[in-house]
């Protein structure tokens, strides 16, 4: 489907003549604020010298998700970076007037991620979706879409894809991430209405909010580098990563008393069925319960917010065999201390306050 379609040609963006070899930044009109100025989307075009793929790399689709932002920054400003092949199209913001209100949604309340592809007269955050969904989306071949968690909660790295989708499933395995969770993702979401329409896009999952933190940045660099060497746009050699995981069953391990919990684990540790993940107790330390792994798999999300109530969500684990488990387990103990995959896990331990089991317990 993705070679059938007819696309723009990628000279002209709007009334932007971009030559081979050339990159230049451009403002595309998204609407008016409350005071009536203009609203503009910024972003980034790169004309390779050679004709290739099209590719799109975004950012804070919710608006203080910046992890990304960060990131392609550094891939803009990144000297030893050139690209040979195709089309580079940056957008460092989407959600342009969430990011400047250090809000996940759009001003009108509505969730962008969930308004694909938009109308050109419906709501602002339709019309945002649909200028997006025109001038982005229909124009290119591939997109990387960024995120981290949502608010009060950090995620270890992963990457979602619809691995249904051969463009996507290539994406994903060269992205280089442990673990691919093989979601076609939801109704209205940016990357769902990608591959739908033909531009098959994945999504790198991790961090927090309102930061840039220097493992996401490095395995977010190292991904995309992945994807654009594996689809011939550079000469750079792919980085060697862990051959990836793909897990289809995730599941949020909730609360089921209100209080302030205590965590035996941290991101990306493994944990086996059964295991004392988080103790939640009241405020004076009286216990209120005791909160186990449903089944065995690996932390890919937890709550960074001790007090909770009942029903919040406090870890996320990503579904594994035990075979499955061991052989990354092996993998990593196998590889450098000092490797991305390891220091990941120390930083994203260093947010949380993580304690051994109570004796008790044992």
């Amino acid at each position: 489907m993705n070679g059938e379609r007819e696309k723009p040609s990628v000279e002209y963006w709007g009334k932007t003549h971009i030559k081979p070899g050339e990159k230049k930044r451009i403002r595309l009109e998204v609407g008016e604020s409350y005071t009536g100025l203009s609203v503009r989307l910024p972003l980034l075009v790169w004309r390779g010298k050679q004709e290739g793929p099209t590719v799109f790399i975004s950012s804070a689709v919710h608006g203080d998700e910046i992890n990304g932002t960060g990131t392609i920054r550094e891939l803009i400003n990144n000297p030893g970076f050139s690209l040979k092949k195709g089309t580079l199209v940056l957008l460092p913001v989407v959600n342009i007037m969430g990011f400047e209100r250090h809000s996940r949604y759009m001003p009108d309340r509505r969730d962008l991620n969930r308004s694909f592809p938009g109308s050109e007269t419906g709501s602002l955050t339709s019309r945002l979706a649909n200028l997006v969904y025109t001038e982005i989306i229909s124009r290119c071949d591939y997109g990387i879409d960024l995120h981290t968690a949502a608010v009060r909660r950090t995620n270890f790295p992963n990457v979602r894809a619809d691995m249904n989708n051969p463009g996507c499933k290539k994406l994903a395995m060269a992205f280089g991430c442990e673990i691919i969770v093989d979601q076609s993702g939801p109704d209205g979401s940016f990357r769902k209405c990608a591959t739908t329409s033909g531009c098959p896009t994945i999504i790198l999952e991790a961090g927090e909010v309102w930061k840039v933190e220097p493992t996401y940045l490095e395995t977010a660099l190292r991904g995309i580098t992945n994807c654009l060497s594996m689809l011939g746009m550079t000469n750079k050699q792919p980085e060697p990563c862990p051959e990836p995981k793909v897990i289809q069953t995730t599941q949020w391990v909730r609360a089921g008393a209100g209080g302030f919990l205590q965590f035996h684990v941290s991101p990306g540790e493994f944990v086996t069925k059964g295991q004392l993940l988080a103790t939640n107790a009241g405020l004076l330390g009286l216990e209120q319960e005791s909160i186990y792994a449903t089944y065995t798999g690996l932390i890919i999300g937890m709550s960074t917010m001790p007090a909770v109530s009942p029903g919040d969500p406090v870890l996320h684990i990503a579904k594994l065999q035990p075979k499955e488990m061991k052989k990354l387990e092996k993998a990593l103990d196998a590889g450098d201390s000092d490797s991305l995959e390891n220091r990941l896990r120390e930083d994203l331990a260093t947010n949380l306050h993580v304690t051994d089991i109570p004796e008790e317990t044992n």
